[in-house]
């Protein structure tokens, strides 16, 4: 009989982990947001199993790319809301591109044609793009193959693991002289914006980023210790800065 699990998501959210142990076969799981929906997936998978009809590619057989698309769209991207509007346009040109493909026949080959095309192909503004932002193409995707691999049990592979990334320029390292600082500064005390001083002197002396500092609250400043507690980051994690000065 098919054990269902109850956990919760990084927001709270409680979802149902349907696990399936026979022996002879490997345990087989997967993710849903309803318990009636987990319980009625265990059922159907031991059922097969038992009778020899469940094979490791059936549920990539069963759905295409733009149905994993579309389910992540709708479930896991309204978790991540920074990233919703820049998530959705790039995985909506996967779908554009293989939509039509089932997950089964979605290979890394495939997904490294694509890729060629992202670096070849033109964009909205007419340029070619980036290796970075081909990368973060390539990340979108990784991340709904995951979900699709470990949540709802369509596929037993992530195709996107095989796939080189692109390497990304190292850049260029450049810090303002002390002439360029005193004429930001300046600039900086006669703009029209009566907070740009502030939030500069803010960005320079802790090198916090500019979502960091927008979001930062007076609760969150310890002037005795001379630091400042961060809760918006780039990577949702709590980290603290010292105040130089």
């Amino acid at each position: 009989m098919a054990v269902i699990q109850e956990r919760k998501d990084k927001s709270g959210k409680i979802k149902y982990r349907a696990l399936v142990r026979l022996k002879g076969y490997p345990p087989q799981s997967a993710t849903f947001e309803r318990r009636t929906d987990a319980k009625k997936w265990g059922q159907d998978t031991e059922s097969a199993i038992r009778h020899g009809r469940y094979f490791p590619t059936h549920e990539a057989r069963k759905h295409t790319f733009s149905d994993l698309v579309d389910r992540y769209i709708a479930q896991v991207l309204p978790h991540k809301p920074k990233m919703i509007k820049q998530q959705q346009a790039q995985l909506n040109w996967w779908k554009n591109q293989i939509g039509h493909y089932l997950l089964a026949e979605v290979s890394p080959a495939l997904i490294s044609e694509c890729k060629e095309r992202l670096f070849n192909d033109k964009n909205d503004k007419g340029r070619t793009r980036a290796p970075a932002t081909v990368k973060r193409y390539l990340s979108a995707l990784s991340h709904a193959f995951t979900v699709a691999v470990n949540e709802w049990g369509w596929l037993e592979h992530n195709p996107v693991a095989k796939v080189k990334k692109p390497t990304e320029p190292r850049g260029r390292v450049r810090f303002l002289d002390e002439a360029e600082m005193k004429a930001l500064l300046t600039a900086c005390k006669e703009s029209s914006n009566k907070d740009l001083y502030t939030i500069v002197v803010l960005a320079l002396s802790t090198g916090m980023r500019q979502g960091e500092i927008f979001t930062l609250k007076w609760k969150y400043i310890d002037f005795q210790r001379r630091q400042l507690s961060l809760h918006e980051t780039k990577n949702n994690e709590r980290r603290v800065v010292p105040v130089v000065g």
